[in-house]
Formats: C-alpha cells, sequence, structure tokens
C-alpha cells in the first residue's frame, strides 16, 4: 500500500496526517493484522464473575474514547472526532505480525479435521453477488475497497467470492474474461484477506438470496434451446436452467465438450491464471454441483412462484439423459417396468408429505421396493456427479496449496417425519431408517474435500413445527457423519441473521460439541452470508465484531464473556470510520 494507515484516515477525513519517524525507523505502509489489533486495551479488565466461572454472553456499553493524556503524536485538532479516535488506536497498536510469526500460527489439519495448532473457528465472509459487473469490473470499487479494510480491522480471515461462469465464459467456449476477478482478488490480497474462490457453475437468480440475475453462458443456453433435455426436467415439463442436467455430464453436447469437461477446462484456466494467489490468497477452492452451488437437484426453485416454503418438491429426473440412465438401471434390477418414469404419485412442489400416496408415513411408495430402487438410484445419480466433479478438480489444484470444498443444502423442513419428502427430491437419501448424509461425506473424504454445510444459525424453536423444521438435528445428523467419514466440516448460515441469538447458535454448533465426544474437533471455518448495508449498521456490526472474536478464539478459550465484550467495543472505536465509509458507500 502506497500510504500507511494515518495517511489513509487523513484522506477519509480530508485532513493532512502528520506522521512521526524516529532516527533509524522507516514508516511502515503494511496494514495492521487483525492479531495485532486484537491485542487488548492496556487499561486493566476485570471480569466480575464469581468464583471465576464464566459469565452469560451480554453486550456491554460502549468504552469511551482514550483520555487527553494519551493522545497520540499522530492527530491533527483539525481532525473529525470519529477519525481522531481511529487514529490514535492505530498510532499505538502492537507491532505488526512478522511472516515468521504468521507461519507459527498457521492451522495445520490432521485426517478427519482436527487442528494440530491453532484453535477457534475462521470466519470469512460472502462477498455480494454482483461484485464483478456485466463489464468484468469490480462493481461499487469505493465500496469494495472500504468494506475489505473493515473485515480484515475485524478480525475475519477472508471473503468467499462467487466466480461466475456466466461472466467469465460467457461469449464463446474458451474465451475466459477474469478481468474483474484480477482485480478483486488483487485488493483482496491488498487487505492481507484469504479467499474462498467458488466455481460457481450455476445461475444465479431464482433462489433464496438472489439479488442479480446472472444466467449460464449465452452458448450453453443456446445449446439447451436447441436440446431443451440438457436442462433439468420434472414430471409436467417444466424445464430449469440453473444447472445443466447431471443426466449428460458425459455427452459432448455443450460445442463438443461434456459439461464436465467444461467445468475441468474453466477449473484449469482459473488456476493458470491465479497461480500467483494459490496457497498464499486463495486458500480454498469450493466447486460448484449444482443450483445455488450446492450438491442436489433443483427441486425447490423458487422462480415464478414455482415453489414456495415449506413445500416438498419435485423430482428431476425427466429429461431423456435421465430417463434413459433410469431405464438401463431398472432392466439391471431385473424390473424393466420401473424404468419408463419416476414416481408418479409424489404430488405437486408446495405439498405436505401426508397429501400424497409416495411420502406418506403409513404405507408410503418411499418405503417399498419400488421406492427403495428409484430413491437409491436417484441420489447415486448425484452421488456420481459429484466423483466426476472431484475427480477433475482435484489434480487440477494438486500441490497447489489449497483446499477443495463442496456445499451440500441444509433441508431442514420435514425433517422430523419419516419419509424426510424434501431432502428425497434433492437428491438426499435420508429418512428416518437411513442416514443419507454419510454417503455424502464418504464421497467427499475419498477425494479429500471439505463438506459445507448450511443453515447454522438455526434453532428448532424458531422454524415452523407443523412442518416439523428441525435444523439442529440436520446438523447434528451431518457432524455425526462427517465425524464417521474423517472428513472436515465447515459451515455457512442460510439466512442473513445479526442477532446475538444466531451468533450463540453458530458459536455452540462451530463447537462440534456432540454428546461431549467432539474433543478437539471444530468446524475449519466458517462462512457468513453475507457483506451488505445492513452488515455495518452500528449494532449489527458491534454484535459482528464480537462474534468474529469468539469464533477466533475458539471452545478452548476460558475468558470471561465481559473481557471479550469490552475488548470487542474497543475495536468497534477503532474501525469506525472505515464501518462508516463502507456503510455509506454500499447505500448507493
Amino acid at each position: 500500500m502506497a500510504l500507511n494507515l494515518a495517511h489513509q484516515i487523513g484522506t477519509l477525513a480530508g485532513t493532512q496526517i502528520p506522521t512521526e519517524v524516529t532516527t533509524g525507523e522507516q514508516p511502515s505502509s503494511a496494514m495492521a493484522s487483525a492479531s495485532a489489533v486484537w491485542k487488548s486495551p492496556a487499561a486493566n479488565i476485570r471480569c466480575k464473575t464469581p468464583n471465576e466461572m464464566l459469565s452469560p454472553p451480554m453486550l456491554t456499553p460502549p468504552l469511551s474514547p482514550r483520555s487527553g493524556a494519551n493522545r497520540s503524536p499522530f492527530m491533527s485538532p483539525m481532525l473529525r472526532p470519529d477519525l481522531s479516535v481511529a487514529c490514535q488506536a492505530y498510532a499505538t497498536l502492537a507491532p505488526l505480525e512478522t511472516a515468521e510469526d504468521e507461519e507459527v500460527s498457521a492451522v495445520a489439519w490432521k485426517e478427519g479435521g482436527r487442528k494440530e495448532e491453532k484453535k477457534g473457528v475462521p470466519v470469512y465472509v460472502m462477498m455480494p453477488l454482483d461484485s464483478v459487473t456485466y463489464g468484468n469490473t469490480v462493481n461499487r470499487k469505493k465500496a469494495m475497497n472500504a468494506s475489505l479494510h473493515a473485515l480484515k480491522s475485524a478480525g475475519v480471515e477472508g471473503i468467499m467470492i462467487d466466480v461466475w461462469w456466466g461472466l467469465v465464459e460467457r461469449e464463446a467456449p474458451g474465451a475466459y474474461n477474469w478481468g474483474g476477478y484480477a482485480e478483486l482478488l488483487e485488493m483482496a490480497k491488498k487487505h492481507g484477506l484469504k479467499v474462498q474462490a467458488v466455481m460457481s457453475f450455476h445461475q444465479c437468480g431464482g433462489n433464496v438470496g438472489d439479488s442479480c440475475t446472472i444466467p449460464l453462458p449465452k452458448w450453453v443456453t443456446e445449446e439447451i434451446d436447441k436440446d431443451p433435455d440438457l436442462a433439468y426436467t420434472d414430471q409436467w415439463g417444466r424445464r430449469n436452467y440453473e444447472y445443466v442436467s447431471l443426466g449428460c455430464d458425459n455427452i459432448p453436447a455443450l460445442k463438443g465438450r461434456t459439461p464436465v469437461q467444461c467445468y475441468a477446462d474453466f477449473m484449469r484456466a482459473f488456476r493458470d491464471n491465479f497461480k500467483h494467489l494459490l496457497g498464499d490468497t486463495i486458500v480454498e477452492i469450493q466447486v460448484g454441483m449444482g443450483p445455488a452451488g450446492e450438491l442436489r437437484y433443483p427441486s425447490y426453485p423458487e422462480e415464478n412462484g414455482t415453489w414456495k416454503f415449506p413445500g416438498i418438491g419435485a423430482f428431476q429426473c425427466y429429461d431423456k439423459y435421465m430417463l434413459s440412465s433410469l431405464k438401463a438401471a431398472a432392466e439391471a434390477a431385473g424390473k424393466p417396468e420401473w424404468g419408463s418414469t419416476g414416481p408418479t404419485d409424489a404430488g405437486h412442489y408446495n405439498n405436505w408429505p401426508e397429501d400424497t400416496p409416495f411420502f406418506k408415513k403409513e404405507c408410503g411408495g418411499w418405503n417399498s421396493p419400488y421406492g427403495e430402487f428409484f430413491l437409491s438410484w436417484y441420489s447415486q445419480m448425484l452421488l456420481e456427479h459429484g466423483e466426476r466433479i472431484l475427480s477433475s478438480a482435484t489434480p487440477i489444484f494438486e500441490g497447489a496449496g489449497v483446499k477443495i470444498s463442496v456445499k451440500v443444502a441444509g433441508i431442514h423442513w420435514h425433517y422430523g417425519t419419516r419419509s424426510h419428502a424434501p431432502e428425497l427430491t434433492a437428491g438426499y437419501y435420508n429418512t428416518r431408517h437411513r442416514d443419507g448424509y454419510l454417503p455424502i461425506a464418504q464421497m467427499l473424504a475419498r477425494h479429500g474435500a471439505v463438506f459445507n454445510f448450511t443453515c447454522i444459525e438455526m434453532r428448532d424453536h424458531e422454524q415452523p413445527q407443523d412442518a416439523l423444521c428441525a435444523p439442529e438435528k440436520l446438523v447434528r445428523q451431518v457432524a455425526l457423519a462427517t465425524a464417521a467419514a474423517q472428513v472436515p466440516l465447515a459451515g455457512e448460515n442460510a439466512l442473513p441473521r445479526y442477532d446475538e441469538y444466531a451468533h450463540e447458535q453458530i458459536l455452540q454448533a462451530s463447537s462440534l460439541n456432540i454428546d461431549g465426544s467432539s474433543d478437539d474437533r471444530e468446524m475449519c471455518a466458517f462462512t457468513y452470508l453475507r457483506m451488505n448495508p445492513s452488515l455495518f449498521q452500528p449494532e449489527n456490526w458491534r454484535g459482528f465484531v464480537t462474534f468474529v472474536k469468539k469464533m477466533n478464539e475458539g471452545k478452548g478459550a476460558h475468558r470471561c464473556s465481559e473481557q471479550v465484550e469490552r475488548e470487542a467495543e474497543h475495536f468497534v472505536h477503532i474501525t469506525q470510520p472505515f464501518v462508516q465509509e463502507a456503510a455509506v458507500a454500499l447505500m448507493h
């Protein structure tokens, strides 16, 4: 960076801030690391907890700015008061971590997702879906820069960026335009943030939280228009353009290439273009495998009101490629009559399980020999899809110093029923009698991939009980499956939440304290959804800074909540100018 932090803050304030350099010292242009910023204020902080017991989480009043006795020589009498607090704090920071210090504190992984050294769960923040424009530039560059500065200052480990297939390879096969991403990744590097890069081979638009529309590449949708069976299809003939049907994974239907080849070529081009950032700035590649980037079928599309929560969804196996596979599987099982179609009595998108003969609890088709055959085939097709893509991705990024991850949807509604209908239509063969997440975890373990799961912030009682929602029980089941398969587990919140109640649930879930037998196992990372103006509102930002602090300390930390809250409040003051700029810039 060309300017040190005092200069940057002065620029924000419109006031020149002089710097003092003692003899033999060089002015530093580096940004303070999160660990340096998190050093406790010098003041004596005492925890009012009887018998040294931990106090329950509580928010404490904001700390007052430092007194004049501690005034920094960096301060100008003309500087705005809010900025002077930040300048003063930065002028008194502890020394920066050296590269050697960072190497010592790095996280090393054992088999099964256990950490060898550093405790705590690193927090990443999802960037806006439209961070890169159709013109292949960074969207709202000023806001992005201020936001990244604020996030880094808060102790965030890094950011998650969707790398959209529909933007990069939009015009022609093999013609990649990385323009906006190159700039955005360099911005992340400048601010000292790590990056989880999502290979987003799906359409943006039509799902929960989608704030913009980014279709598949133009030449891909042209091929789907010529052959509609390249799109997922339901029993009523509705085509879904969110993601190319896995039924044609090995069909050279996209200008002479198979979909899997297209995905592999895209990832290879990404690797080659950003090899100088892999392992240092880019630390994780999340491989998109379906709608919303998740390993699942598009069984609950919100577009045009097709599906509404908490409907059971619908099977997506009626394109000719899927039906061809079903026919072959039925013949191999000696039941050719089962191969002409999927279940015809499974209801509609917005039915509930008991509305349908196939999903009802008593004598439902799901629990019949035909149901077991169909659901095994349907879920196996999804697993094989994951295998094919990971078999391509793993060698591409081998030796690059990055983790590979796969996102799995947190389908918690109707979890308390016997059939678990919404999970079945999405491709997860999970019922009261069968674990549908262990096979997924085992598949990921074979490729050394991270199991990324959603709905970590939810509690059972917050959800509609008539729909038998059980997100906490679902997260527990997934945690047990990943432990059994010895695969690292990472988490995300499914919906935006800024309240302490949700933060505490994430802290609890990420600690993986299951039946008191989790030992040192924690989630390997948590990705917070999402960076937007609401995050930078004063109360939300205060809660977020505290949350990140607690996540970074991990479950082994034995410090009272009051001390953590006070340190967080101290840091809220420090980051105030960057947060203000980010909030204002993101609104425009």
